[in-house]
C-alpha cells in the first residue's frame, strides 16, 4: 500500500497542485522523456511511491499537468473576459489576459500544453483538445461579431483566430522574464501590433457639418456686444 501523508502535511488537494507545479517546472526545463518520475518524486521531497499515492503514472502526470493549466487558462482568460459585450474591448483584454497569463514565471502548466502537445494520447488528447476548441470557437464567434458590428475590418474569422493565436502562443518560446521587454509592455505593444491593423476607427464628423458649425459660431461671437 502507498504510504499516506503524516498528519501535519499539506491539505492533498494542495500538495496536489504543488506536485502538478513542480513537474511542469522539470518538464518544461528538461522535456518530458528526460524527466524521470524519480526526478519528479525527489523535488517534490516524495519516495516513488509516496509520489504515486497522488499520480496514477508519468502520462497521467503529464495529462493532469494540461488539465490543470487550462483550469488556469480558463480561470485568468475565459471567465474574465466573457462577459464583456464589446466583441473588440473583449478580444483585446483577451489577448492581454493570455499574455500576462504565458509569461508568468509560475505559469507552466500552460506552457507544457503548448510544447508537450504530441506527448498526450488517445482520450486525454482528446479531452485537452476539447477544451483548446472551446477557445478557437471562442475566438471565432468574437471576431465574427467584431466584424457584424463594424468594429474591425471584413477578414475571415478563422484567419483571425489563428494569427491572434499564432502571435500569443509563441511567446513562451522566446520571452525571458529577465529581459529587456516587461510583460505589461508586451501586452500593450502586441494589442496595439495586432489589432491597429484591423479596427476601424469611429466615425469623425462630416466636414461641411464641421465648417458650417464653425461659420455659426464665429457668426454668433461676432454678434456679440
Amino acid at each position: 500500500m502507498s504510504p499516506k501523508p503524516s498528519a501535519d502535511a499539506p491539505e492533498p488537494r494542495d500538495r496536489h497542485r504543488e506536485i502538478l507545479e513542480t513537474a511542469a517546472r522539470l518538464i518544461c526545463a528538461n522535456g518530458y522523456d528526460a524527466t524521470s518520475i524519480k526526478t519528479i518524486a525527489d523535488a517534490c521531497d516524495l519516495t516513488k511511491p509516496g509520489l504515486y499515492y497522488y499520480v496514477r503514472s508519468k502520462e497521467h502526470l503529464l495529462a493532469e499537468i494540461m488539465n490543470y493549466g487550462m483550469d488556469l487558462f480558463e480561470e485568468q482568460v475565459l471567465s474574465v473576459v466573457m462577459p464583456i459585450a464589446d466583441p473588440l474591448e473583449r478580444l483585446k483584454l483577451c489577448m492581454e489576459k493570455n499574455v500576462l497569463l504565458v509569461t508568468e514565471e509560475r505559469s507552466k502548466e500552460v506552457t507544457i500544453i503548448l510544447h508537450e502537445h504530441a506527448t498526450l494520447k488517445g482520450e486525454a488528447l482528446a479531452q485537452i483538445n476539447a477544451r483548446k476548441k472551446r477557445y478557437v470557437r471562442f475566438l471565432e464567434s468574437s471576431f465574427t461579431e467584431a466584424i457584424r458590428d463594424g468594429r474591425i475590418r471584413p477578414v475571415h474569422p478563422k484567419v483571425a483566430t489563428f494569427s491572434f493565436l499564432g502571435m500569443v502562443l509563441w511567446i513562451y518560446k522566446w520571452f525571458r522574464a529577465d529581459g529587456e521587454v516587461p510583460e505589461d509592455q508586451l501586452a500593450r505593444e502586441m494589442i496595439d501590433l495586432f489589432f491597429s491593423g484591423l479596427e476601424i476607427p469611429a466615425a469623425s464628423p462630416r466636414r461641411g457639418a464641421t465648417t458650417r458649425r464653425t461659420k455659426a459660431t464665429t457668426d454668433e461671437e461676432g454678434s456679440t456686444p
